[in-house]
């Protein structure tokens, strides 16, 4: 692993956020899928949105969580809240508050986007325990 920050020159307090919201073995298959394609864009979303942004101290790991899901949800973005949303269950967030937190997307999201997001989550949250 620390071969794969090196060899790519990744910021590693960003790797380190990344790796604890959503987890060591994602982060470690995207390092190995790096290359020339990657590598830049890789580079550059360890630094800016996992060092920049995720450790700001202006909100808590929870509170980004439940922002992310909602962007991710706004825009249809499933993959990504899917990643998300092991990441939430990380920081904290309860199943309360996830359900919560769809709920309010299907108001100022869309009920279709709402709608996706819950089966998602349904099937997330009930292999999660």
């Amino acid at each position: 692993m620390a071969n794969d920050e090196s060899r790519h020159d990744l910021d590693p307090d960003g790797l380190a956020v990344r790796k604890q919201v959503l987890g060591e073995d994602y982060v470690q298959a995207a390092l190995d899928r790096i290359d020339g394609t990657t590598e830049e864009f890789q580079r550059l979303i360890t630094r800016y949105a996992w060092n920049e942004i995720w450790t700001r101290p202006g909100l808590d790991r929870r509170m980004r969580s439940a922002v992310t899901l909602t962007a991710l949800v706004a825009h249809g973005h499933w993959e990504e809240f899917e990643l998300h949303l092991h990441g939430a269950l990380r920081n904290g967030l309860s199943r309360d508050e996830i359900v919560e937190i769809l709920m309010q997307t299907a108001i100022y999201c869309g009920v279709p986007a709402a709608n996706s997001a819950f089966r998602i989550a349904q099937r997330v949250l009930a292999e999660a325990g």
